[in-house]
């Protein structure tokens, strides 16, 4: 069965390139607009994976991860984050990672393909 991904991010261009990419390699999307709105759909589906744009109006990311109990979580991050926010952030046992925008098509791809098997 084809693994899902939650693809959060409040850029609908990221959204569709993303989900573009990931489907063209098997995957299936859920796309949410911001953290509330993924919110939303975790209550009716829980994917494999959710890439987490770490920057997005609405309810604070740091707020929304708090209340994603069973999903591996990744953040998208066009801002450069110090390895001790880093470390901050990976608090959380959920967040698994980070890729920074913008990505490499092929390690963004290889990095779900890790999360995902």
């Amino acid at each position: 069965m084809a693994k899902t991904i939650m693809i959060v991010d409040d850029e609908q261009d990221i959204r569709d390139t993303v989900k573009t990419l990931l489907e063209s390699e098997g995957y299936r999307t859920v796309t949410a607009s911001n953290g509330d709105d993924a919110l939303k759909k975790l209550q009716e589906q829980t994917p494999d994976l959710i890439l987490l744009d770490i920057m997005m109006p609405g309810t604070p990311v740091r707020d929304v991860i708090k209340k994603i109990k069973k999903t591996k979580i990744v953040y998208f991050s066009v801002v450069r984050t110090s390895d001790a926010e880093k470390e901050e952030l990976l608090l959380n046992r959920n967040v698994v990672g980070f890729i920074q925008k913008p990505f490499d098509i092929k390690d963004l791809l290889k990095k779900v393909k890790k999360l995902v098997t």
